[in-house]
């Protein structure tokens, strides 16, 4: 059985997300640092490994990737936990540019780094979601736009570096 990560999967677009590979008869992974609502996510669904982690925290996507690193491997990652802390530029803090580029880019390049072996192994599949508001941009959201243009940025990068390698991104 094939083995997808998918994070930020408590609701929205990564719980949809799990719900397609569920459907297609793959072992999902569903991360999420809010436990109630991930535990109320996966909640009656089979294959299902619900992992309480932040995306941001190095130690947590270590342990994370201990469930990968066995023979049934990884096939699929899908970097989708996002956040925002919306403020116009002369009111953000630093800690609300912090928090949003931690989670939305540093978390994607957190999870790519540690499931690339896993995912060389399996002629694997990354999917980084972004969001239009990296190429236009949104007043308020400079925080967001960066994080995601980044996304979009690394992406291309990572698609670059690993196609020889049979992963695509």
């Amino acid at each position: 059985m094939r083995t997808a990560l998918v994070t930020g999967a408590a609701r929205g677009i990564g719980l949809a997300t799990a719900r397609l590979f569920l459907e297609e008869g793959w072992r999902v992974v569903m991360l999420d640092r809010d436990a109630p609502a991930l535990e109320e996510a996966a909640q009656g669904l089979d294959n299902v490994l619900p992992v309480v982690a932040d995306v941001s925290v190095g130690q947590d996507v270590a342990r994370v990737a201990q469930e990968f690193a066995g023979p049934e491997g990884l096939a699929a990652l899908v970097n989708n936990a996002g956040i925002t802390r919306d403020q116009l530029i002369l009111r953000m803090s630093e800690e609300d540019w912090d928090a949003v580029l931690n989670v939305n880019l540093k978390g994607v390049f957190n999870f790519t780094q540690a499931a690339t072996r896993p995912l060389m192994k399996s002629s694997g599949r990354i999917v980084n979601v972004s969001s239009v508001v990296g190429v236009i941009g949104n007043a308020g959201q400079a925080n967001y736009a960066a994080s995601k243009a980044g996304v979009i940025g690394f992406t291309r990068s990572v698609a670059k570096e690993l196609a020889g390698r049979g992963v695509t991104a």
